[in-house]
């Protein structure tokens, strides 16, 4: 009775194939969304553990539980449809056994510390632009004593990390490192990812974004959607003209509430930064905004708000967000500012622009200010935004109670602080 297993490996694209399954330790794979990067290494783990021996460890690790979650319900399943019998799962620790008593197991790097003290056979290090130095440092560790080989694979995120400095490294030609950049052209060629699709997101996208999403080129911006050098080249004088939209951004927590106007023109003409209870944040709202068209952030907390604001008013609008909507909003933005429709004056607006970030999950792109900082600003901005360019696009015709333009404050009286 032969105890041979025969196995042929699933289709992969030649340039695929030849990053991943280098003849070099190290491969460090710079890549797009969707060339096919997470399928070929997933093929390459199991293959080194197939070839392993009794009781020895193969590592996949991810920036966070999820991702590792999605890598290893896909080897699980691929197994389950093509070599049912030669594996066992394990859900609770999201670990294969294999026939051969070989184990993969699929970890986060999200606790550097729970990283070190396993000898590992090989390894994968998943998203690496995204998984945390320390973690790098703990899996290198792993692989001393056996001196297993590496897959380093993500896609780029700026150029303040250790897979970018690595990618530099194996570029450069380093001893035992290979190094290869898979972008959504590649995958378009070879016939795995739609055409169309990507020209989409190029439309959709921020080119920054789009660039290191699906061409693998990392920004100078360092990760920052909007573009530094468009950012900059917005900044302008507070318009004395009158508000034709506003955008604000609610207190959460230790946040602050933020208002800004923009003006016919696209102008940033208002602007309120403060920190009051609700009840005077609704009437700095109500007396600032007066009929002026508006967006205000009605998510959580902002709902019974919005609610309170809108009652005999037809020119408030709520806006929630979900991380759908906050794309979009963002990407809104973006455009805005990269296509000069949008001035405001430096400060605080600028100030939290510059920091911005964004980051790529498996669901979409997810925007942020950095740990620490605050995004009330750019929210109230994109709002701004977003209500302007909609009363652009469809006109609104307000109706106006004779005198109330001259009874209301002006929009750029101080309220708690401001410009």
């Amino acid at each position: 009775m032969s105890n041979t297993i025969e196995y042929i490996r699933p289709w992969l694209y030649p340039k695929q194939q030849a990053a991943i399954f280098a003849p070099e330790r190290y491969s460090v794979i710079e890549a797009s969304t969707k060339s096919g990067k997470t399928h070929g290494c997933i093929v390459w783990l199991f293959e080194q553990a197939l070839a392993g021996k009794d009781g020895q460890n193969f590592w996949w690790v991810a920036p966070v539980y999820p991702q590792a979650r999605i890598a290893y319900s896909r080897l699980k399943n691929d197994l389950r449809k093509n070599a049912p019998g030669l594996y066992k799962p394990n859900d609770t620790d999201m670990t294969i056994t294999l026939v051969n008593g070989t184990v993969v197991w699929f970890k986060t790097g999200e606790k550097p510390d729970n990283l070190y003290g396993e000898d590992v056979y090989a390894a994968v290090i998943d998203e690496a632009s995204r998984v945390r130095e320390e973690s790098w440092h703990a899996i290198r560790s792993t692989l001393t004593a056996t001196r297993g080989p590496l897959r380093i694979i993500g896609n780029v995120k700026g150029r303040k990390n250790w897979a970018y400095t690595l990618a530099r490294k194996a570029e450069g030609g380093a001893p035992d490192m290979a190094y290869a950049r898979l972008t959504a052209w590649d995958a378009i060629e070879s016939g795995v990812l739609a055409l169309a699709e990507v020209e989409d997101a190029r439309e959709q996208l921020p080119e920054a974004v789009f660039r290191e999403l699906y061409e693998a080129e990392p920004s100078d911006d360092e990760g920052n959607p909007f573009g530094v050098d468009a950012i900059k080249s917005c900044v302008g004088a507070l318009s004395s003209d009158d508000p034709f939209a506003w955008g604000w951004d609610l207190a959460k927590s230790v946040d602050y509430t933020v208002g800004v106007a923009l003006d016919e023109s696209g102008a940033v003409c208002g602007f309120q930064r403060f920190q009051r209870s609700w009840e005077d944040t609704i009437q700095v709202i109500r007396r600032t905004t007066g009929e002026v068209p508006a967006e205000i952030d009605s998510t959580g907390v902002g709902d019974p708000v919005v609610e309170k604001l809108q009652k005999g008013r037809t020119t408030i609008t709520g806006f929630k967000f979900t991380a759908s909507t906050k794309q979009q909003l963002m990407e809104g933005l973006a455009v805005a500012i990269q296509q000069h429709e949008v001035t405001y004056p430096d400060g605080p607006i600028v100030a939290e622009l510059m920091a911005f970030e964004y980051e790529y999950t498996r669901t979409g792109v997810r925007y942020s200010a950095p740990e620490g900082m605050h995004d009330d600003c750019v929210v109230a901005l994109a709002l701004a935004v977003h209500c302007w360019a909609a009363r652009k696009r469809r006109p609104v015709t307000i109706s106006v109670a004779p005198g109330i333009l001259n009874q209301r404050p002006s929009p750029w009286s101080q309220a708690g602080g401001g410009l």
